[in-house]
C-alpha cells in the first residue's frame, strides 16, 4: 500500500512543480502574450529612478536606428560563440567589423587597466545593490508573506511602483490581455516568478539608462537589449534544460550587462582624464570589455553578496572551457542566444543563421523552437508601456 501511495502521489507533485514554473515560462516563451503592434516610440517614457540608483535620467535613451542593409551572413551560416559575441560588440560600439589584433592598442589597453583601479570604479561607477532587492526577493520567495505585505514593500518606492506597472503592461512582460492597473493586480497576475523578474529589471534599469554617450549613441540601448534577451533565454534554459534556479540565471544575465555599462562609463572617464579631454577608441573599448567585463561581473556578484553558486556561474564565464555548473551553462546559453537575437534584430544576421548558431543544449525540440521564435521577434523595450496604466 505504501508503494502504491508513493506511485500515486509522485505524478501529482510533478504536476504541481510544473504549474509553479508556468508563469515564468509563459512570460519568457511568449505564451499568451498579446501582439500589441506598438513600438517603443509609441509608448512613452519610463519613470524616474528607484531608490539606490545614481545618475538616472527620467526617460530611457531612444532606441538606435536599425540598419536597412541586408543581413550578413546570408543563407544560414553557423557562427561560433566567440564570433557571435565579437560581432555584437562591434555593433554596440559602431565598428564595421570586429577589431583585429593591434599591438599598439594592447599597450593602450594596459595603460587603461593600470589606471582603472578598484577605487576609481567604486567611487563613482560601481553600482550599489538596489536597496529593496533583498527584501523583495525574500518576500516573494517566502510563502508565509501575505500579498498585502508584499504590496506594502513595493509601495514604499513610488518610482518602483511606476516602473513596475509600466513593465507589467509592456508586451515584453504582459501575460494577460487586460491591463495591469494596480500593484495588487501585478502581484496576482505575474505570480512569484514573473514578479521577481519585473522587480529585478525595474530596479536595475536606471543604471543602464545612465550610460548614454554622444560618441557611442547605441551602446547603452544595445547592452540593455542584450541583457534582457539573454535573461529570457537563460530563464528557459535553467528551468527546462538544467532544472536549476530560473530567477538566478535571469538575474545573472542582467548583472552581466550591468558590468559592461559600469566598465564602459569608468573607462571613458579615465581615458578622458589621462588624455586631457580625449576619448577611448571603439576598438580600445571593445578590447577592454572583452578582457574585463566578466571579471567585473564577478566583483559585483561578490559585493552584492550573491550565493556561492551564483558567483561560481559568473566566474565560469571567463573560462575558456565550457561552464561546469548548471547555472553557469544556462548563463552562457542565454548570453549567446541573446547576442544572436540582437544581431538579427539589427539586420546583421539572417533567421537561418540564428537557428544554426544557437548553442546545443538539453532543451526539448518544442521548447527550443518556441524560444527561437521569441528570439526572432522585434524587441519591445519594457521600460516603456504598451498601454497606459492608471494606479488605483
Amino acid at each position: 500500500m505504501r508503494a502504491m501511495a508513493i506511485w500515486l502521489i509522485t505524478p501529482l507533485l510533478l504536476a504541481a512543480a510544473g504549474l509553479a514554473m508556468l508563469p515564468a515560462l509563459r512570460r519568457a516563451l511568449g505564451w499568451g502574450v498579446p501582439a500589441t503592434g506598438r513600438t517603443p516610440e509609441d509608448s512613452g517614457a519610463s519613470s524616474a529612478a528607484p531608490v539606490g540608483a545614481a545618475e538616472a535620467p527620467s526617460a530611457p535613451p531612444s532606441a538606435p536606428v536599425r540598419q536597412e542593409a541586408p543581413a550578413e551572413p546570408k543563407d544560414g551560416t553557423t557562427l561560433e560563440p566567440a564570433e557571435i559575441l565579437q560581432r555584437l560588440r562591434a555593433l554596440q560600439l559602431g565598428l564595421s567589423a570586429p577589431a583585429a589584433t593591434d599591438p599598439e592598442r594592447d599597450k593602450q589597453l594596459a595603460k587603461v587597466l593600470a589606471t582603472l583601479d578598484e577605487r576609481a570604479l567604486e567611487q563613482r561607477h560601481f553600482p550599489r545593490r538596489p536597496n529593496l532587492l533583498p527584501q523583495l526577493v525574500h518576500a516573494v520567495n517566502d510563502e508565509t508573506v501575505a500579498r498585502r505585505q508584499l504590496v506594502a514593500i513595493i509601495a514604499r518606492d513610488p518610482a518602483l511602483v511606476d516602473s513596475l506597472l509600466r513593465m507589467a503592461n509592456s508586451s515584453f512582460y504582459r501575460i494577460s490581455p487586460q491591463p495591469v492597473e494596480s500593484i495588487e493586480r501585478a502581484v496576482a497576475i505575474l505570480g512569484s516568478d514573473g514578479l521577481r523578474s519585473v522587480i529585478a529589471t525595474a530596479l536595475m534599469q536606471p543604471i543602464f539608462n545612465s550610460a548614454t554617450a554622444a560618441d557611442f549613441p547605441h551602446f547603452a540601448h544595445l547592452v540593455w537589449e542584450h541583457a534582457l534577451r539573454s535573461a529570457q533565454a537563460a530563464l528557459v534554459h535553467a528551468a527546462v534544460a538544467e532544472r536549476t534556479e530560473p530567477f538566478a540565471a535571469e538575474l545573472l544575465s542582467l548583472i552581466s550587462g550591468l558590468a559592461e555599462i559600469v566598465l564602459f562609463r569608468a573607462a571613458r572617464e579615465q581615458c578622458a582624464a589621462a588624455a586631457k579631454g580625449g576619448a577611448p577608441t571603439a576598438a580600445l573599448l571593445a578590447a577592454l570589455l572583452q578582457a574585463q567585463a566578466s571579471l567585473l561581473a564577478q566583483r559585483i556578484g561578490a559585493d552584492w553578496q550573491l550565493s556561492e553558486a551564483a558567483r561560481a556561474a559568473l566566474a565560469e564565464q571567463s573560462e575558456p572551457t565550457l561552464p561546469a555548473t548548471p547555472l553557469g551553462r544556462s548563463l552562457r546559453f542565454g548570453r549567446i542566444a541573446g547576442a544572436l537575437a540582437v544581431l538579427h534584430s539589427s539586420g546583421r544576421i539572417d533567421k537561418a543563421t540564428v537557428g544554426l548558431s544557437l548553442p546545443p543544449s538539453a532543451l526539448p525540440a518544442a521548447h527550443r523552437d518556441i524560444l527561437l521564435g521569441k528570439l526572432l521577434q522585434p524587441f519591445q523595450d519594457p521600460r516603456t508601456a504598451a498601454g497606459a496604466a492608471q494606479r488605483r
